[in-house]
């Protein structure tokens, strides 16, 4: 079967369990999965034990593989993980940066599908610069630019809008779409808005508390009653100007005795 089937999926530290138990019958290939929930609910544990960068137990099956029985050197080359932040002190320009990349993947692409690219994302003027001269966007889209050329089955993103402006947050958003589909992948984004979650994914998991609350599409998902339960807030979901819902907030789920 292709696609990312999760099942019976336990992953932490060894004093805690963070995800418990978590069952998804299938993330679709060629589509963009967002992966919701409040500070702390086990998003980022989840992305990394996908990765194979945190312990896990359960079942994992990627296209009908089983990435749990992978060594992660073979784990590695089917999935790309990319942190909230790129490692300090790499001394390398954008351009060798992405290449170093490529190559790690057993790509042979020209250095002209490397600019391509960095074309694609806008940094195309930062090609000779170097990794340490960049702001904290800048490094959030060479990162991007860095897990796309690698050529992913499964490519995770973990919270790659922090550090990006409005504008960049939908130029990125409407290029990971793109080439998801182009591609062919599956890709799990964590974003903290809502509103990203329902005008760019085609699917949604949301957690609380390590736990799977909801699972499918955005509008599926994203409804007053989630809402409420999952982030203790009063909201509603309306169609903007342009036909697109948005979530607005009326304000919190009055506690009991307030």
């Amino acid at each position: 079967m292709s696609g990312l089937r999760i099942r019976g999926f336990y992953s932490g530290y060894p004093q805690r369990k963070v995800i418990e138990n978590l069952s998804v019958p299938r993330l679709p290939r060629g589509k963009i999965t967002v992966l919701l929930g409040p500070n702390g609910c086990g998003k980022s544990t989840l992305l990394r034990a996908l990765a194979g960068l945190n312990p896990a137990q359960g079942e994992l099956w990627l296209n009908g593989e089983e990435l749990l029985a992978l060594p992660f050197s073979r784990r590695a080359e089917r999935v790309v993980y990319l942190p909230q932040s790129l490692p300090a002190g790499v001394h390398l320009h954008v351009l060798e940066s992405i290449i170093v990349a490529q190559r790690a993947s057993g790509g042979s692409g020209s250095e002209a599908d490397v600019m391509a690219l960095l074309e694609q994302l806008g940094i195309a003027h930062l090609a000779l610069n170097y990794l340490d001269q960049l702001s904290g966007g800048q490094k959030q889209l060479v990162g991007l630019a860095q897990s796309l050329i690698r050529r992913p089955q499964l490519l995770l993103l973990d919270e790659p809008l922090s550090a990006l402006d409005l504008n960049y947050q939908f130029h990125v958003m409407d290029l990971v779409r793109r080439e998801t589909r182009r591609r062919n992948i599956i890709t799990v984004v964590v974003v903290h808005d809502i509103n990203i979650a329902l005008r760019h994914a085609e699917h949604v998991l949301m957690l609380k508390q390590g736990r799977l609350i909801a699972d499918g599409e955005p509008e599926q998902v994203i409804t007053a009653q989630s809402l409420a339960q999952v982030y203790g807030v009063r909201g509603r979901i309306e169609l903007c100007s342009q036909g697109t819902p948005q979530v607005l907030i009326d304000g919190l789920v009055a506690e009991p005795g307030l």
